[in-house]
């Protein structure tokens, strides 16, 4: 790529809060998750190149201090052939401990900062290129395997943001982006020049017209790996594991005896969700439910030794020695403690949790407790608009608004669902299952 919490005001928002309940419009755009989707996010360092390498190279790269790797997996004016970039490209990186960035180098802003990348986009146009060029990215991740729950990031260059139409451009274009991938399942990040792209979608975060993308990925090659304190957006904007920061750009690496040229990365942000294979371990066959627990009906019955596609894990009825549950890729689920994941007991690193993130609708920052419900005493830090709240499953609790159901977010707080933005704000919201 080029190189481009006041805690009397966070009580407030379950007081008495901003009781128009849960956006289902702009900025806050719910995801609607499909069955067998989950998001995932990765922190510490990354890499981009122009061409995916090779899964040896990526064995090889184990010995850096990189654990995900940039992918240009579509858009009209992506540069570099991707030999590698295939499914099994994918299953094959990621069952080596590599997660991916996907990056969408579609059309440009029209006033563009240099005379590459001849596909442009304008204010007229821009919000049928948004639409058009996002529902091609899910057509090629899924083709890839890269399932609904994955973030992927629509690449938005440098641009000359003197113009108020080229502004108004680059908003159009990404508000389209994010409506039409979160219709299909997915989060919508961007990346983006800080001194462009990130100053003006930051500057427009709250309006009405335009929907907010859930990550940003900010170009600024000054060598510094902070994820906050940037110099264009506050640290109350993308502030829960919802950015990532090209630090570094074009230079030369060499790890396990492989060099490559990279762009050095940052990052705490959502990333792709793809499927590993492991197998079932039963001496008999083992049931696939509809939900963590022996008490939801069986939907099918998998064989002794036979492989499955496991998206993520959840909390449910302890089995054996585990608590864990598998989510299958067809969201069906299985008992952890019959399927050959590194652990019997808990959760397998290897493995994400299963998360449906929807971003925080209250007007001040949104109060996470210790339980479902406001008797519950408040925890952590409260959580600002638009920041993603990760769900992992929901419970009945105390009436907030027009909902008594509530959230259980993947570091164990709890929020009233009236102020996540999803599919309902009365009651659950498919396909997050209920908290055991």
């Amino acid at each position: 790529m080029s190189g481009a919490l006041c805690s009397s005001v966070a009580a407030a928002a379950l007081v008495i809060g901003a009781m128009a309940g849960p956006a289902t419009a702009e900025p806050d755009t719910p995801v609607t998750y499909p069955t067998g989707s989950s998001a995932n996010r990765a922190g510490g360092r990354g890499f981009d190149t122009c061409t995916a390498p090779s899964l040896d190279a990526l064995r090889a790269w184990k010995a850096s201090p990189y654990r995900t790797v940039n992918v240009y997996f579509g858009g009209i004016n992506r540069g570099c052939t991707q030999p590698n970039l295939t499914s099994s490209w994918v299953r094959g990186a990621t069952a080596n401990g590599w997660k991916l960035l996907p990056t969408y180098f579609g059309r440009q802003p029209f006033c563009k900062i240099g005379t590459s990348k001849p596909h442009r986009f304008t204010a007229s146009n821009a919000t049928s290129y948004g639409t058009s060029d996002a529902k091609d990215a899910v057509s090629k991740a899924k083709g890839l395997g890269l399932l609904p729950g994955s973030a992927l990031y629509a690449d938005v260059e440098h641009y000359n943001r003197s113009d108020s139409d080229c502004r108004r451009s680059v908003r159009r274009y990404v508000s389209a982006w994010t409506k039409t991938l979160h219709g299909s399942g997915y989060l919508a990040g961007v990346y983006v020049h800080q001194d462009s792209g990130l100053r003006d979608l930051s500057n427009s975060y709250d309006w009405t017209t335009y929907a907010r993308p859930d990550a940003v990925w900010m170009a600024r090659w000054d060598g510094g790996t902070s994820l906050t304190g940037w110099p264009t957006v506050p640290n109350s904007h993308w502030a829960v594991h919802q950015r990532a920061k090209q630090y570094r750009g074009d230079h030369d690496e060499t790890w396990g005896g492989v060099r490559l040229n990279i762009d050095s990365d940052a990052l705490n942000a959502p990333v792709a969700t793809v499927a590993r294979s492991y197998k079932v371990t039963s001496a008999t066959a083992l049931n696939a439910r509809r939900g963590p627990s022996t008490s939801y009906s069986v939907v099918r019955a998998h064989a002794p030794g036979s492989t499955l596609r496991v998206v993520c894990q959840g909390h449910g009825q302890k089995v054996g020695t585990s608590s864990v549950w598998d989510r299958l890729s067809n969201g069906t689920w299985v008992s952890d403690y019959y399927v050959s994941t590194p652990s019997r007991t808990g959760f397998s690193s290897a493995l994400p949790r299963c998360t449906y993130p929807g971003q925080v609708t209250a007007r001040v920052a949104l109060n996470t407790r210790t339980g479902p419900g406001l008797s519950y005493s408040k925890t952590g830090s409260a959580l600002p608009r638009g920041s993603l709240a990760w769900v992992m499953c929901q419970k009945s609790g105390s009436k907030v608004g027009t909902t008594t159901v509530w959230n259980r977010l993947s570091d164990g707080r709890w929020v009233s669902d009236y102020y996540v933005s999803n599919r309902s704000n009365t009651s659950w919201s498919s396909p997050t299952p209920r908290c055991p």
